[in-house]
């Protein structure tokens, strides 16, 4: 039996081309462009498309590790295995593997507190923050019940879904650019922009596209996975980058900077207010409620997975705590209550920064790892994770920056996860390689 099939959650080829394409999207577009539009042009100001356009840069140089990884190790385990190729079975492999789940937990609650946010426009109950959080855990909850339907359901669900809101993003875009009469006062350099303000709004753009890294978690679920992986990352990436475009355009037509900061956790709702009135309004809020429901529901069915592999390969601790089904149904419960609890803890603009900085640093890590230790394996060009670890480097360095100045308990949270997750890693490989050790003695010794 197969590591695959032993967890009971993973089918073979259940996933094609288009549904992994959607569920690329579905993830990217749930997160990017409803919660981080606002949160981007308060980094950058007037140049905020530019800075999703940026992010599309480094997003393509960061993907090529990916897909020349995933081209050679297709694997439900996705980003874990590349690391365990690239750096074996030890505390780098297992903690940047942890990074890389926690950061997309983190988006998960993003997505889950833009959907309170949004909800919350259609009710005249936007004093009433608390409720925020509130609606965000119902829809964790929701997406845990549907997850446990299994697969088809999702590659249905995340296809038809997909195809609704960038319909309708799409036509959201169409008409405020018409509305403007392509008039773009708002695009530009205003007094909020900075070399160091725009690299560190790169920073969260790049959150709109780490979805992709969602098509490599599902790797040996994807039909032809040789060819058809390194084809979803690079529509999906497409996609996305022509939607934000054509959004980020159509907000500054119809709003001012001061007014997309204001509303910055619900800036197109705002933004379809002067172009098409209420119904407008209603019509935005309907398609970010639509958007983050499918996002919710593709992202738990990969972090699930991810924290499953995990859980096989040995690098995490694994409880059942009395719960029945395999190991894929309770890091479906680990995940949701983790979710859960930062989207109760946490606003929007630090869950962002939050998985920002978890991202990239375990950005770096794959680039490094395909670097030094796999790239005549797979065959890649040392230029390019070269390339994406300087970007990286520049874009966290200026993030880092930006947030020592304006919102230090973010590094410190930032700082004390990795320190955390790094510890207890090397205690729990330690442990479990002593037990390791005493089996094979007591082996011997039989």
């Amino acid at each position: 039996m197969s590591d695959s099939e032993s967890s009971g959650g993973y089918e073979k080829n259940s996933l094609s081309l288009t549904g992994s394409v959607a569920m690329g999207t579905g993830v990217m577009i749930g997160a990017g462009i409803f919660a981080l539009t606002g949160q981007v042009a308060e980094q950058a100001g007037g140049l905020f498309p530019l800075a999703f356009v940026a992010a599309a840069v480094v997003a393509g140089f960061s993907a090529y590790s990916y897909v020349k990884m995933a081209e050679q190790y297709p694997s439900a385990g996705g980003i874990a295995m590349f690391l365990m190729k690239a750096y074996g079975k030890g505390t780098v492999t297992a903690g940047m593997s942890l990074l890389m789940y926690f950061s997309m937990v983190i988006n998960e609650s993003l997505v889950a507190r833009t959907f309170g946010t949004y909800t919350l426009q259609l009710f005249d109950a936007k004093d009433n923050q608390f409720l925020v959080p509130v609606l965000g855990v119902g829809l964790l909850v929701a997406a845990f019940i549907v997850n446990i339907l299994g697969n088809k359901f999702i590659g249905t669900f995340s296809t038809v879904t997909a195809v609704i809101k960038i319909a309708g993003i799409l036509l959201f875009a169409g008409a405020g650019l018409w509305v403007s009469g392509l008039n773009f006062e708002s695009v530009g350099v205003t007094e909020r922009t900075s070399g160091g303000s725009f690299l560190s709004a790169i920073a969260l753009a790049l959150l709109a596209y780490k979805g992709f890294t969602t098509i490599t978690n599902s790797g040996s679920e994807i039909t032809h996975p040789k060819k058809n992986i390194g084809r979803s990352i690079i529509i999906s990436l497409s996609i996305c980058l022509v939607i934000y475009l054509l959004v980020g355009f159509a907000v500054a037509g119809n709003l001012s900077i001061a007014e997309i900061i204001e509303s910055r956790d619900y800036a197109l709702a705002e933004a379809a207010r002067p172009a098409f009135g209420q119904w407008g309004m209603y019509f935005t809020v309907g398609l970010a409620i639509v958007a983050t429901i499918s996002g919710l529901i593709a992202s738990t069915f990969a972090v699930s997975r991810m924290l499953a592999m995990l859980s096989e390969m040995k690098l995490v601790p694994h409880k059942h705590f009395g719960m029945p089904g395999g190991i894929q149904k309770h890091t479906l419960v680990y995940t949701v209550v983790f979710a859960v609890t930062l989207t109760i803890l946490f606003d929007l603009s630090r869950i962002a920064s939050l998985g920002a900085i978890f991202y990239i640093v375990m950005d770096m890590a794959v680039h490094w790892g395909v670097l030094r230790h796999v790239r005549e394996k797979v065959n890649a060009n040392r230029w390019m994770p070269i390339t994406a670890i300087v970007l990286d480097s520049i874009i966290l360095g200026a993030f880092l920056w930006m947030k020592a100045t304006s919102d230090m308990l973010v590094i410190w949270v930032a700082l004390g996860g990795i320190v955390f997750i790094f510890a207890g890693e090397k205690l729990f490989l330690s442990w479990t390689e002593d037990d390791d050790d005493s089996n094979h003695a007591d082996g011997h010794a039989a």
